[in-house]
């Protein structure tokens, strides 16, 4: 791998974990580990054009019919493809199927840039990520075949102990805090051959007190209330936090943060 290469453009795949959801920013926009390696990238090379292309909810076969052939067309130096996750954790899922669409995404954006980064999603600890761990782990070695095939990079965030961490999701529990979104940038910065800007960043954070178990009860309860019940009326009545909703960069255009 070239050690601090120089990448003119970057173009993002994806749904909600690219599009950077829950980093919320002031003006109630999300910024994500995407815009934080664009914003990197950008000032090393002037001139740098960024597109994201990602929208939360999508499934495979939506990311792979409304972005994918965008995302080539574009030509840019990196394309970031990150998507199956949300099949994974419907209640039926036809692995054979998400592979199959991945295969297809791979193989149209690894010739139409110069380097295609994939990775294995993060996953906090916790019973939902038990209930869902063998399918996550096939879709990951599907990514792990289909990178050495097309010559891609695969980020290895599955196995980082910090992105394991409860504190460092959201309260929404299936969203990566800023601090999250910080350390997937580190960690796809460093995969492209940069030098580390934080050594550190598969390490949890120091060990802090667990919450009383009443305040424990309260969020779990908060959970149900705000995020879990509403995320699973959506799933029985077939929509998406992403319908009608457009990409937050979807021309290749000058990075300007």
């Amino acid at each position: 791998m070239q050690t601090n290469p120089t990448y003119t453009s970057l173009v993002a795949v994806g749904d909600s974990f690219t599009e950077g959801m829950s980093d919320l920013l002031p003006d109630g926009t999300y910024r994500g580990w995407a815009d934080l390696l664009a914003a990197r990238m950008a000032a090393r090379t002037p001139g740098f054009r960024y597109a994201n292309l990602a929208v939360r909810g999508k499934l495979i076969r939506q990311i792979v019919e409304e972005q994918v052939d965008v995302a080539a067309s574009m030509q840019a130096d990196v394309v970031t493809l990150v998507g199956g996750l949300n099949d994974t954790l419907r209640p039926k899922c036809d692995m054979a199927q998400v592979r199959g669409l991945l295969e297809e995404a791979v193989e149209k954006l690894a010739p139409s840039c110069k380097q295609l980064v994939l990775m294995r999603s993060p996953g906090r600890q916790g019973p939902v990520l038990e209930r869902f761990r063998p399918r996550m782990e096939a879709l990951f070695a599907a990514v792990d075949e289909l990178a050495e095939r097309h010559g891609a990079l695969v980020v290895d965030l599955y196995s980082a102990p910090s992105l394991a961490d409860p504190r460092l999701w959201d309260v929404d529990r299936l969203h990566l805090t800023a601090d999250g979104h910080r350390r997937v940038a580190e960690a796809v910065w460093q995969a492209l051959g940069h030098e580390p800007e934080d050594p550190e960043w598969h390490a949890p954070p120091p060990v802090s007190a667990p919450p009383h178990w009443v305040a424990r009860r309260v969020a779990d309860a908060r959970f149900a209330r705000q995020h879990l019940l509403p995320w699973i009326a959506r799933r029985l009545t077939g929509r998406s936090s992403g319908d009608g909703l457009p990409p937050k960069r979807p021309e290749l255009l000058p990075y300007e943060g």
